[in-house]
């Protein structure tokens, strides 16, 4: 792919767009590298730009000019120590990244290589920690980006012109770096096998953990995260914006990360580094959490002045079922109060850490395998130690294989210092996801219900239970899911009653429950009493759909719906159109969905969580738009942008433009909406061409019977030469002499014949009407003029349809016209299109409004207001489900097989046959009869 092409296109995407984009050409260009290695380098490099960048925006800002940095050296003591104390490193002007893809400077390995040994050499005392060896794993990998210098200097250059364009700093919270640092770990962890547990938590796990968290950490305004197997960082971080969502201030949140793996510890480094994080708000380290305890207060000297941090919160995703070396460790302060874990598995060891270091009033959340909810041994004991000490405050069952590297089931445990409440809130989520790809994932509606559930410690069928802390020791301190929580689905059963005599169980009638309690009356209109346990239909099944929909309740609890969003679209427009620029897209998506929740509270039968999903869809949509008109200007609206594809020209992928896309307003919204007549033109003769070549897709299955003579080889299309010779040879019957003088014209054509004969010819032949076609200059005709003028005569005769001649000169004409439709079509498709990027860039502020809500809030409304549709439908279901189960009863059955037998053994009387044929007929008779 043309790199200089990608620039100019990157600077037209939003940043999911963008992401997506960088993702697919790095992947193309790691060739043979593995991803997990590879991620290394793509991310050491962003995270070098980020450096670059910042330091060159923080000098501007202090007033310096290009040829100031320009001079930017080494020897420049004065400078460098400023820069330095107040950046925490230095990068002179050679080395910067805008450097490196300068046009005007020859770049080469080297330069990497001596950029980053001056950066290291560079790094303030103070901040040495925070970035000291943070480019090792980079530097010593780019041996692997090639065999030679040359090779490995033109793969740096295009990973480098691949991540130029990125912007590092934005307006409003314009995040576009961290999205993409985060979407590309994350599609490296996809690819990189069992390596990806390594150094990544999927975010929507995440995600649910913060939620849980900031919800806890709201009411304060200074807070202290740790995370003892950070990774990438990313549960830090996540947990850090949903904190920030309720912080006065996000320079209020303090972070400190551990991580035993030097690659992976530079990733929580640089990851925490570029979301814009102080500093002097990070603290790391690189060791083993079990070994040597961490977070302390003085680090220089552990072993005299050992003082354990205590944390607002501890987020932690451990290996899951480590061995560990629990020997001298009795004393440990973090394990001496519950015991050790087993030296097979590290679980409850990580766990217990994170508990030590909690404040008194800190939570924690952490992702172990399930065996910890019931194993015993060491395990059962500590396990029970936390019940009884009343830390475990809720537990989380997350679906199998949602984490990349592996399959298994996991939870998420919540624990707290100190609660007021004894029991333990269990939550089985493992029903609740959708699938995408290989992996599991959950939806934004299943992290709303979960967190729900457990910040309200709800009680909710088949999902969550509040277990009392009497029914745990009741059972042995067994927390295994399925012991408190039945999430499976209910088994089927058949009611023997029912199955012989016919008729509907009442208690399966019941089991609709939630349908009776909001429409009483509707049951009475759709069943009616058959005994005291049994039940049937009051209406033909063909009529239950009709019964529920048009009863008056359900039209009632309709029209409660329809009342109860009455006026959303305005709410909406007010809030996001009208307001656009004063939109929190932090916080909006949270509003938006107590507004929801608020008038679905008095709905039943409707699932507000789906509700919340459709919210949820439909608000990435919005959120993305938003984020470039706050970042770019209302003006956005009215952009169009080259639309840029990959196509192969002389065997390699170049990319190409191929018309224009709007940057935020769809062109098919505009068309539908300001170009709609030139639509339906466009449409009319589309629909027209798809007429024709069905019809012509008809004939060709005539032909491939009848004379596949006029098909290519593959007997699928027509073949031009054959079809023009079979409509020539139609003609030929054609009792006519101007067409037999053409012919005979056209034949000496072939011959080469001179002026003078064809002029003869045309002089002895007074029946063709000559004038009707166009002379050359020496007053003869050319072969091209005769044979157009022939085609028309001949098109004055008519064949019989259903003959090959008709046929053969149907298929003639319809090709013709294929010809011509497609030649019509794409001219208005092509006006089309440049009508509409006319018409976005000339539309008004009132268009743009209206465009927006159509893209924004119209689809959104309208899925809601489908919602009931689906409640009538599932009911329908349910109730012709039930009625057909039970419809044919077994004695039924019984009587019809009994009753066909006997006519058989009736019909077998009157058949004749030789000997044995009888003796086989009496015995079949027998047998049917029950002798």
């Amino acid at each position: 792919m043309c790199v200089d092409l990608f620039e100019n296109l990157i600077l037209h995407m939003n940043k999911q767009q963008l992401a997506a984009k960088i993702w697919e050409s790095a992947n193309q260009m790691r060739s043979k590298i593995e991803a997990n290695e590879y991620k290394d380098y793509i991310l050491g490099f962003i995270f070098y730009k980020y450096l670059s960048d910042t330091q060159v925006s923080f000098l501007i800002e202090q007033g310096m000019t290009p040829d100031d940095i320009k001079a930017l050296a080494e020897d420049d003591t004065e400078t460098v120590d400023y820069i330095r104390r107040e950046k925490g490193f230095f990068i002179a002007y050679d080395n910067l990244f805008s450097t490196w893809v300068d046009s005007s400077t020859e770049f080469d390995e080297s330069n990497v290589r001596d950029a980053l040994s001056a950066f290291n050499r560079l790094i303030n005392k103070k901040h040495k920690k925070l970035f000291e060896g943070i480019f090792t794993t980079l530097e010593t990998g780019l041996s692997k980006l090639g065999e030679t210098s040359g090779k490995r200097t033109k793969a740096i250059s295009d990973l480098l012109h691949l991540i130029k364009a990125i912007p590092m700093t934005g307006n409003l919270g314009y995040d576009v770096l961290g999205y993409i640092y985060e979407y590309l770990i994350e599609k490296f962890a996809a690819n990189a096998g069992k390596k990806a547990g390594e150094f990544y938590t999927p975010h929507e796990v995440s995600l649910l953990m913060s939620e849980i968290t900031a919800h806890e950490l709201k009411h304060k305004d200074e807070i202290e995260i740790y995370d003892p197997t950070s990774g990438s960082g990313s549960l830090l971080i996540n947990i850090g914006s949903s904190v920030a969502k309720h912080a006065k201030s996000k320079d209020d949140i303090k972070y400190y990360a551990q991580e035993l793996k030097q690659s992976t510890y530079n990733l929580t480094r640089m990851n925490l580094i570029m979301r814009g994080i102080l500093p002097d708000n990070i603290t790391t380290r690189n060791g083993d959490t079990l070994e040597d305890d961490w977070p302390y207060f003085d680090e220089t000297n552990p072993q005299e002045t050992y003082q354990p941090l205590y944390v607002d919160a501890v987020v932690s995703n451990p290996p899951y079922s480590q061995k560990w070396e629990p020997e001298n460790k009795e004393n440990d302060p973090r394990y001496a109060r519950f015991g050790l874990a087993p030296k097979t598995k590290a679980d409850f060891a990580f766990l217990l850490h994170d508990l030590y270091h909690l404040k008194p009033d800190g939570i924690m959340t952490i992702v172990l395998p399930h065996g910890v909810l019931f194993r015993g041994g060491e395990e059962g004991e500590i396990r029970k130690q936390l019940i009884e000490n009343n830390h475990i405050d809720a537990i989380i069952g997350l679906p199998a294989n949602i984490f990349f590297g592996t399959g298994i089931p996991t939870v998420i445990l919540v624990l707290k210092q100190k609660r007021e409440n004894n029991d333990v809130l269990i939550v089985d989520a493992s029903k609740h996801f959708v699938k995408e790809g290989k992996n599991n994932k959950l939806q934004d509606s299943d992290i709303k219900r979960i967190t729900d559930a457990v910040i309200n410690r709800q009680d909710n069928a088949k999902f969550s239970k509040v277990a009392s802390k009497k029914t745990i020791q009741e059972n042995e301190y067994n927390l295994n899911i399925p012991r408190y929580v039945d999430s499976s689905p209910a088994a089927e059963t058949w009611d023997i009653h029912a199955t012989m005599l016919g008729g509907i169980p009442n208690r399966e009638i019941a089991a609709l429950k939630e349908y009776w309690d909001a429409l009483p009356e509707l049951l009475d209109a759709l069943f009616t009493a058959k005994s005291s346990e049994y039940s049937e239909l009051a209406v033909e099944k063909s009529q239950v759909q009709a019964t529920i929909a048009l009863h008056p309740q359900l039209l009632a609890f309709i029209q409660a719906y329809k009342q109860a969003f009455e006026g959303f679209d305005e709410y909406l427009k007010n809030t996001l159109i009208e307001g656009w620029a004063n939109v929190n897209r932090n916080r909006q998506q949270a509003q938006l969905s107590i507004e929801l929740f608020k008038r679905m509270q008095p709905i039943a039968l409707v699932d507000k969580y789906q509700a919340y999903q459709l919210l949820s869809d439909q608000w990435q949509i919005i959120s993305a738009d938003l984020e470039m008109m706050q970042t770019e200007g209302f003006d956005a609206t009215k952009q169009v942008d080259p639309n840029m594809i990959i196509k192969k020209v002389k065997g390699k992928e170049t990319e190409v433009q191929e018309g224009w896309k709007g940057h935020i307003m769809p062109f098919e919204l505009v068309q539908k909406n300001y170009l709609i007549d030139d639509l339906n033109e466009l449409k009319m003769q589309e629909d027209k061409l798809s007429e024709v070549v069905s019809t012509i897709d008809e004939l060709i299955e005539y032909f491939k019977e009848e004379d596949d003579s006029v098909l290519n080889d593959n007997n699928d299309s027509f073949a031009k030469a054959g079809l023009s010779l079979a409509v020539i040879d139609a003609y030929l019957g054609i009792n006519s002499e101007e067409i037999a003088a053409l012919n005979k014209y056209i034949a000496l054509l072939d011959n080469k014949a001179k002026v003078d004969e064809k002029l003869a010819f045309i002089a002895e032949y007074p029946q063709v009407q000559w004038h009707q076609m166009e002379a050359s200059k020496n007053g003869t005709y050319a072969k091209g003029k005769v044979n157009s003028y022939l085609k028309m005569l001949r098109a004055e005769f008519s064949f019989d349809p259903e003959t090959i001649e008709g046929k053969v000169i149907k298929a003639s004409k319809l090709l013709d016209e294929q010809a011509e439709l497609k030649a019509d079509i794409k001219e208005k498709a092509l006006q089309l299109h440049i009508n509409t990027k006319s018409t976005i860039e000339k539309l008004s502020d009132d268009q743009v409004n209206t465009l927006l809500e159509l893209k924004w809030i119209t689809p959104l409304c309208d899925e809601l207001a489908s919602m009931p549709s689906a409640v009538v439908n599932r009911l329908t279901t349910k109730v012709q489900s039930l009625a057909d189960k039970y419809a044919v009863t077994y004695s039924k059955v019984a009587n019809e097989i009994q009753t066909s037998e006997n006519e058989l053994a009736e019909m077998m009387d009157q058949l004749t046959g030789n000997e044995f044929d009888m003796q086989g007929l009496a015995e079949l008779t027998k047998l049917l009869k029950g002798e």
